[in-house]
């Protein structure tokens, strides 16, 4: 289950996430604000005044569709300063690029980050934020160039100075960043008929479309498919009125078997839920991950990772649909945990395997951070459709898109 969303919405999953990070009172709120060209976080000079990250969704030349994420002081201290630098480091594992302020000759905890940033291959740019107000600027730009082996650019939000060469550093990061993806990968091109197979049951929302169908449309449409929407009670009609079979067919992941038992031959099928653990994470690692399930036992630890955070309902596919497969396969004795939005435990290793959602509502670089996470610790890591295929004995039998 995720959120409806309308046709004419730009999911902030699908946006280019873009983090300030510095110390505290160094300037992030007021060059958010500067770059926005509107006020975005509160600014003032009492320290410690951004505590969770603010996020604001917005279109900037030559960027796109981004999110800038205001976050906490890295240097926050106290009980109350460590739960908000937590919160700053799952802020921070969402950047697809990450701006680092610089304010002062002491860059310690700015060289943790670059290299945290470094070795997760996310672009970063440096700034020295209020060059204006800083007496031994240029000692800090000779410091950060050696530091950090890049120039760092010299902005002072109050002066809207180094406003426009800090856009076109992004501009040139989002390019160096940005890696072509499609849903349906390398399944489908030009003039395919594809079938979407999208039950309408009671956690659909009323009127609207769930987020993955929505995108999933819109990018067969843009790749010139043949596209046919049906719910499962009508597949079978659907299929006898076509002159041709689908070249694929995508369904939801909780009728995966229905359809496969009821699909022509020669169709390809896959699921939703397939589509983003390919689009979003690692596949592979998915599918392989997915084998684990055979040895689970009643003394196994099931952990359950979803990432929109909606009010369940009855039959709801992460807390009612999976857990009850898993037992009655397992016995009823099973544990299954069950966490939502960015709620992901730190320590996995009491898991014996953790299923992911098709995370639509994250981006790809937060994704494969959990699985970068589970993978450093021993932990499977599989997702909602690859094991729905694998408790239904037909995950051999299912397409696999791949990226071209």
């Amino acid at each position: 289950m995720t959120e409806g969303v309308s046709l004419n919405q730009t999911p902030s999953a699908n946006r280019t996430h873009i983090v300030f990070m510095g110390k505290m009172n160094s300037g992030k709120s007021a060059l958010i604000n500067a770059l926005a060209n509107q006020e975005i976080s509160i600014v003032s000079d009492i320290q410690g005044t951004t505590t969770d990250p603010v996020k604001k969704p917005m279109e900037i030349h030559g960027i796109g569709p981004c999110v800038l994420i205001d976050t906490a002081g890295f240097d926050d201290s106290g009980e109350l300063g460590k739960r908000r630098v937590e919160v700053t480091k799952k802020a921070a594992s969402q950047a697809d690029i990450a701006v680092i302020l610089l304010s002062g000759t002491d860059m310690e905890e700015e060289k943790k980050w670059y290299k945290y940033f470094d070795n997760i291959n996310t672009q970063v740019i440096t700034v020295i934020s209020k060059s204006d107000e800083i007496s031994n600027v240029e000692d800090i730009l000779e410091l950060a160039q050696k530091e950090f082996n890049t120039k760092p650019v010299l902005t002072s939000a109050a002066k809207r100075s180094g406003i426009d060469e800090l856009k076109e550093r992004l501009v040139e990061a989002v390019h160096i960043s940005k890696e072509k993806r499609f849903i349906t990968g390398n399944l489908v091109s030009e003039e395919d008929l594809v079938l979407l197979v999208m039950p309408q049951d009671i956690q659909a929302p009323e009127g609207r479309l769930i987020l993955p169908q929505v995108q999933t449309i819109r990018e067969l449409l843009d790749k010139k498919c043949l596209v046919m929407s049906v719910t499962t009670d009508k597949l079978e009609a659907a299929l006898k009125s076509m002159t041709k079979h689908p070249k694929l067919i995508i369904t939801d992941s909780q009728v995966y078997k229905k359809v496969y038992e009821m699909k022509p031959q020669e169709s390809l099928l896959t699921s939703f839920s397939t589509l983003f653990a390919a689009y979003k994470g690692d596949i592979h690692y998915y599918v392989e991950s997915a084998n684990v399930l055979s040895g689970l036992t009643e003394d196994s630890k099931v952990l359950i990772a979803e990432c929109c955070t909606h009010a369940p309902l009855d039959e709801d596919i992460g807390r009612e649909k999976i857990p009850k497969l898993l037992r009655k396969r397992v016995g009823e004795g099973l544990r299954v945990d069950i966490v939502s939005g960015t709620d992901f435990p730190k320590n996995l290793k009491e898991y014996d395997v953790i299923i992911q959602c098709g995370a639509c509502m994250f981006n790809r670089k937060y994704v494969m951070s959990r699985i970068e996470n589970a993978r450093s610790q021993g932990v499977p890591m599989t997702n909602y459709g690859v094991a729905i295929a694998w408790l239904n004995g037909i995950l051999d039998k299912i397409t696999l898109p791949e990226q071209e």
